[in-house]
């Protein structure tokens, strides 16, 4: 069965691997799925016909046959427990990968998005130049712990997993901020992730949309 997923028509990010079709598409190249990749425009995301994929009309969407899904967490768990390469066989280390995606969306991407919403669309608030730095600093204190729990690891848990994946695009979305910078271990581990070929494939897929022509290959 064809996997159809969904996308931006135009990412707001300018193709720079941020929207979250990429870690839907990284999670596919790393284990070898073929995939079509249907683009939707900002008004098509708000239509009956989109809305019936995802109920709260944002992208990424999953289909595979009968079988439609939303949320890139649920995604990329569902590509990785039906494909090897994104989870370890043994069952232990296996939920503990699970236990660090959910890590990266529930915990560390948070107050990601908030600074980001703070930036575009509060900052013209009276409240807003007191309100940023409480905000960076609750990053910091995440980036500090994750910090130390990695070390001089190449990965959360052993070898690469779907935790990674996940994380890896979590932390991408604050290289903006300049905050990643400020923990040497985690901005090499995001470099490590990048290098990943599969990664290159994904990002390189979503750069071509966004530049209006189709990926090379």
């Amino acid at each position: 069965m064809t996997i159809i997923i969904t996308a931006f028509e135009r990412s707001p990010d300018g193709g720079q691997g941020l929207a979250r079709d990429t870690r839907v598409r990284w999670a596919l190249e790393e284990v070898g799925q073929p995939y079509e990749v249907r683009l939707v425009s900002f008004r098509a995301m708000k239509e009956p016909a989109h809305l019936a994929l995802h109920p709260f009309g944002q992208i990424p969407t999953y289909e595979e046959g009968d079988l439609t899904l939303f949320e890139t967490g649920a995604i990329v768990l569902h590509i990785a427990e039906r494909h090897a390469g994104l989870l370890p066989d043994d069952a232990n280390a296996r939920s503990r990968a699970i236990t660090w995606m959910f890590a990266a969306v529930n915990t560390v991407e948070p107050p990601i998005l908030e600074l980001t919403t703070a930036r575009l669309l509060e900052g013209d608030k009276p409240w807003s130049k007191e309100r940023l730095p409480l905000i960076q600093n609750r990053i910091r204190d995440r980036f500090k712990q994750l910090s130390n729990r990695l070390g001089d690891d190449d990965w959360l848990d052993g070898a690469f997993s779907a935790g990674d994946l996940m994380m890896v695009s979590v932390l991408l979305r604050s290289r903006s901020s300049g905050i990643l910078d400020e923990y040497p271990n985690l901005a090499a581990y995001v470099a490590r992730g990048e290098a990943r070929p599969a990664y290159k494939r994904a990002f390189d897929a979503q750069l071509a949309v966004n530049a209006g022509k189709p990926p090379a290959g």
